[in-house]
């Protein structure tokens, strides 16, 4: 729905009646359960150039694995195009989820992050950072220009998150109580410091930082279940997660789930807009699915992130 592929030989007139349908049964589900929209804590938005490249990588994976894992690209739209859809399906607050893959980045991503932001007022102002020379000083100036969330990607960066160059900015983080996103699980593909140990360490260091596992971890649920219920301000994205694509890759454990209903003030809706191989309707459905019940949509879906984020 609204993929590049899946928008060859479409009129402009059918997709967009596609995609308003999808904003109308969106709108039903946060209705049905009295809410004013929806919170979402994991989408991207970056500069143009470095998308594409991110949209080139999954784009490749069904090539490079002979079929195997084909992920499209369903929302592969321009800028303003994918804001005012986000938008249509009554997202009231999103993020720029940014994050850099080498040294001397993250300050220039940062300084596009606040130009977005200002011309983008429901998105919260995110930002990033990068194990490097100077890390405190601009995570400093991040805050100081209003930085309400933050993203790190252990994986796709290749750092241990208890690098000591890292270590002052998790103290400025935790200190002002501002969340941090962390791609810290090991799916899609396991890197040298993804996992709950290297973040683990993070933690025990900072124990008041205010950790967003990513992705719920995955694969690796039930250990950054175990990270949540042991430090209080760590709390799980439902990104991908519990959906019918990441179910054939890595399933939740069932037997999780009661550990689950026991966290619903501390699980966040994500998406991974626009970057989903599947209609954002799904993950929504994927959600209620698992039998939690209204009231643990309704915390997910919204007042968690919104109570977070002082909305």
């Amino acid at each position: 729905m609204g993929s590049e592929s899946g928008d060859r030989g479409k009129t402009a007139e059918a997709v967009e009646a596609v995609e308003t349908a999808e904003a109308a049964e969106i709108r039903q589900f946060w209705e049905r359960l009295g809410l004013p929209g929806l919170v979402d804590v994991h989408t991207h938005f970056m500069p143009e150039w470095v998308l594409r490249k991110v949209w080139g990588y999954f784009d490749a994976l069904g090539p490079s694995t002979g079929g195997a894992l084909e992920w499209p690209i369903t929302y592969r739209k321009e800028e303003d195009e994918r804001v005012a859809l986000i938008r249509k399906f009554g997202v009231r607050a999103f993020t720029a989820m940014l994050y850099p893959h080498k040294p001397g980045m993250a300050r220039w991503l940062n300084g596009w992050a606040v130009d977005f932001a200002a011309r983008t007022p429901d998105c919260l102002h995110t930002s990033t950072l990068f194990p490097e020379a100077g890390v405190e000083d601009y995570v400093r100036d991040a805050l100081d220009s209003g930085a309400r969330v933050f993203k790190a990607h252990v994986q796709v960066g290749a750092y241990d998150p208890a690098d000591e160059l890292l270590d002052p900015a998790w103290g400025l983080l935790a200190e002002s109580g501002t969340p941090v996103v962390v791609h810290c699980g090991s799916g899609p593909a396991p890197g040298k410091h993804t996992g709950p140990e290297p973040i683990g360490r993070v933690l025990a260091r900072h124990p008041r930082l205010r950790l967003v596992v990513a992705h719920m971890g995955m694969p690796e649920y039930e250990d950054f279940l175990d990270l949540a219920e042991r430090y209080g301000e760590v709390r799980l994205d439902t990104t991908m997660a519990f959906t019918d694509f990441s179910e054939r890759l890595a399933p939740f454990p069932p037997g999780a789930l009661p550990r689950l209903a026991a966290l619903r003030n501390r699980v966040l809706l994500g998406s991974d807009f626009p970057n989903i191989p599947y209609p954002y309707l799904h993950q929504l459905h994927a959600l209620e699915r698992l039998g939690l019940g209204d009231d643990w949509l309704r915390a997910v879906c919204h007042h968690n992130g919104a109570r977070l984020f002082g909305l």
